[in-house]
């Protein structure tokens, strides 16, 4: 398992999702008393002065939380979809591209699954 410099935990499964011109990274980690939690990060590459930059924003999910969140989430997609746009074909979205590699260093299946 690989060690997280940055605040002493560890990370033990990421995904990473293109989306244009944003990133977004699904990281479990584990704190010491192995209690897991998930970060969702969006990275935004962004121009300054002296070059390029990311700007990132994080949430921390709580395994507590990962049925709220995921029901929420699923229930404002459905609605966009359904309510406010239901005359877009959302499939013409789906990239036939294959998805980076997962980074994993624990063995686990390539797919994050909530449900």
């Amino acid at each position: 398992m690989q060690e997280n410099k940055d605040n002493g935990k560890e990370e033990i499964y990421s995904k990473r999702v293109r989306a244009g011109k944003r990133t977004y990274f699904f990281d479990v980690k584990a704190t010491r008393s192995n209690d897991y939690y998930l970060t969702i990060t969006e990275s935004k590459r962004r121009y300054k002065e002296d070059g390029y930059f990311y700007e990132k924003h994080k949430i921390f999910l709580y395994k507590e939380d990962f049925d709220k969140f995921v029901e929420a989430l699923k229930g404002t997609v459905d609605h966009v979809k359904t309510e406010l746009l239901p005359e877009v074909d959302f499939t013409q979205f789906e990239k036939n591209e294959q998805e980076a590699p997962v980074e994993s260093s624990s063995g686990l299946d390539d797919e994050l699954s909530w449900e």
